[in-house]
Order: structure tokens, then sequence, then C-alpha cells
């Protein structure tokens, strides 16, 4: 399949490209930009006037419920919601039922994931047999089937020795070990930011200490074993100075925050609105406000979707009982737009697609995430203008809470490109 994309505004961070012109692809890859190769004669013509042609985004964690978890989402209908999205490749974790912590069953992921012909997906492998804390998993192995890091998911490793071990395994091998800093006790069973809120609603808390003394265990244990770390989710300001300096320091490090976090703060809960019971929760308007500094000056490398579809059965309960989790990955690319539109121009567009496509693409070491000759055709192309109406009518993935039901957001795509396969198409 050759094609043509015309007339579109191409932003690629990577190479600090912003121009109109025109891309040409053929067999699954980039294989010119502004002139076309001789002889070229393109099987299908795409008129981008208006458009913005951004590398296909990468997000860093979306769970995909299969196996195990069906009754809540499927590859098919999470992969669909990933097109929709413009997500080409995603990084999902090891939390699924059997937990990822054997070859054959990463194998069998990446196959049916293959058949959908939509999304790439890399999954983490178990950093821990049953992401129990306990034994190591092979980690040579789950590497050789697909795994691009390794992951505890939301579960604490509460030996440290444990930790110690698997930090030393990962850094003789150079594998990335994936951690959400929180104490595994400090916190234990809360489901709101401590602080004034939490109280005056009764809802028990999961203070900020509970990250930040994962975070000063976790850059000791580095400083000893040389291990590279991707920290996962950080939520607070204190949390995120400590990243700062451990990044001044020079230790092998890098993070994300979920895009709920970025946008939303405690007060979002409202009257217990059980679509803002996150994991990590939602803390105060200046954890907020630290993490759009961080997104700026670069502590935070990438915004991921942090996509967890949830069911009504556990969603339309009390807070404190309702399942954390949200979906995210339709909701990604608008909610870096509103970033931007939100920093009254000290975010530029190429600045926030950065964080979505081209840095989460470092971070995680994937072939993708930029506009290149010779790179494989991965692209998004969406109109940066248009505003679309968050409803759950509009959302294709069986998950269908999110905290922004009801908002107006920017940013709708047009199109989705997989390595040379459109994948979505409402321009034909």
């Amino acid at each position: 399949m050759k094609i043509h994309i015309k007339n579109g505004r191409v932003i690629d961070p990577a190479s600090a490209t912003d121009a109109v012109q025109d891309v040409f692809i053929a067999a699954g890859k980039i294989v010119a930009m502004g002139q076309a190769p001789a002889d070229f004669v393109a099987n299908k013509v795409i008129d981008a006037s208006g458009l913005v042609v951004a590398p296909g985004l990468v997000d860093l964690s979306a769970r995909l419920r299969e196996p195990g978890f069906e009754y809540k989402a499927t590859l098919e209908s999470e992969l669909q919601a990933a097109m929709r999205g413009g997500v080409t490749s995603l990084v999902c974790p090891p939390d699924t039922d059997p937990v990822l912590d054997e070859a054959g069953l990463v194998e069998m992921l990446k196959q049916r994931a293959r058949l959908q012909n939509k999304a790439h997906v890399y999954p983490l492998g178990a950093l821990t047999l049953g992401l129990k804390g306990l034994a190591l998993t092979e980690m040579a192995a789950l590497t050789e089937a697909g795994c691009v890091g390794f992951s505890q998911a939301e579960e604490s490793i509460e030996d440290t020795n444990v930790l110690q071990r698997a930090l030393q395994y990962a850094s003789t091998f150079g594998y990335t070990v994936w951690l959400r800093p929180q104490d595994a006790f400090i916190g234990k069973g809360g489901v709101a930011h401590s602080g004034p809120l939490a109280s005056r609603l009764g809802l028990s808390g999961v203070p900020v200490m509970s990250e930040t003394i994962a975070l000063h265990t976790l850059f000791e244990l580095m400083r000893a074993t040389g291990a590279r770390v991707h920290l996962c989710r950080i939520s607070s300001a204190a949390g995120l100075e400590l990243v700062r300096q451990a990044k001044k320091e020079g230790l092998p490090l890098s993070c994300d925050v979920g895009a709920h976090h970025v946008h939303l703060t405690d007060a979002d809960i409202g009257f217990f609105d059980s679509n803002a019971r996150m994991t990590p929760p939602l803390r105060s308007q200046r954890d907020r406000d630290a993490i759009r500094t961080a997104l700026l000056d670069g502590t935070i490398d990438a915004i991921c979707s942090d996509h967890t579809p949830v069911d009504d059965d556990e969603k339309l309960l009390p807070f404190a009982e309702a399942s954390p989790g949200a979906t995210g990955l339709e909701l990604l690319l608008s909610l870096a737009l509103k970033w931007a539109e939100d920093s009254r121009d000290s975010v530029t567009l190429s600045q926030a697609l950065a964080r979505i496509t081209h840095e989460p693409a470092r971070v995680a070491n994937l072939p993708c995430g930029q506009i290149a000759v010779g790179q494989v055709a991965d692209l998004c192309l969406f109109d940066p203008d248009q505003r679309w109406m968050v409803a759950a009518s509009a959302i294709v993935s069986q998950g269908k809470h999110t905290p922004f039901l009801g908002y107006e957001l920017p940013g709708v795509v047009k199109a989705t490109i997989v390595a040379g396969h459109v994948a979505f198409d409402v321009l034909s």
C-alpha cells in the first residue's frame, strides 16, 4: 500500500519539524517527505489540509484487561479505542489474570494483539512471581518473549532485600524496572489524598510520604546497584522535587505522570464521585501545579493515559468501595492539548506532543515516536481546533468511566496509520 498524505502540518518533536509538507508511505515505512520519490504512484491519497500530522501516540500505561478480565474490556475493544485516540504504540502492565510472569503468556498476548492489526503492544513482565514480592521471575526469558521492562504494577515489594536483588539482576542485564513509588504500609487501604477534603468526607487517606519514603528507599538502592528505573505515576510536589534532585545527581531515571493528574485535584472528587477514584489518588492543587511545572522543565518525561477500564458493577458503588481507574486511551491526545491550551502559550503544540510521542518512546526504548524517512509509518492525523464533548456514548473503550465526562476537550483524531496501514479513518 502506497499512501500520499498531502497538505498536512507535519509536527515531529524529535526533529523540531513544524511545517506544511507532504508525506509519502510505501511498504509500511515513510519513504519521502516534501517531494514524492521517482515513480511513486499512491494507492491512497489523504488530504490533511487543516490537520496536524504527528507521530502516532506512545502510551506508557494502558491496561487491555486480557487475559482474565474480559468482562471489563477486551483486546479488540481497547485496541479499537487506541486507534480512535491516535495511540499506535502502548505499554501494558503485567497485572492480568494470570499475571504476565511466564514467557508463554507474554507470547500469547503479543500474538493476539498482532492478529488485531492495530496498535503495537509492548508488555511489561512481572518483576516477581504472581506480583507477590517474594521470588524473582525469569527476566531473561520474559525479555526474549517480548517484554520491554519489569513491573510490580500496583503491588509493593515489602521485603527490601527482594527489591535489591531484583535491581541487581536487572542492572546486570541492562533491563529497566518500572515501579510506582508507594510504601507498602503507609496509606495502605487509603482511597483519597490525605488532607482537609478527605477528613471532611470521612475518607481514609494516602499521605504524600507514602510516595516520598518509597522514593528515598529506591534511590538508595539505585545508587548501590546502578539499575535503571522508570517511575510510574508520580503524583506529588514533594515526590517531584526528589526526582528532580536524583536526576541532577545523574541517577539513570525517568518518570511519567497520569494524564488525569495533570488537570484534576482532590477537589474534583466533589460529592463522592467514584469516577475520580484513582491510584495514586488525585492530590492537592499545589501538587497539580508542581506536575505542570515538572512537565515543562523535563523532570517528568512523559504523560500516559493510565488507561484502566472498569465496569459499572465495580464503579457505581460508594466512593471507598469503587474500583480505582478510568478510561484514558481516547483522552490522551486531548488532555495533552488541553495542558498546552491552559498554559497560555508557555507550552507549544510541539512540546505537548513530545510528552506523548517522542519522549515516551525514548523512555521505553521503542522504535517509534518520530516522523522521518526510513521510519515505520505510525502516524496520527488530528484537527487541533475541533472540540468534542466527553460522553459515554462517544467512548469506544468498553470502560466508559472517566472524571472528564461532560468536559469539552480540544483535538479530534481523523486518521490513525499503523505501520503503513490505515487502521482508523473518518476522512474517506
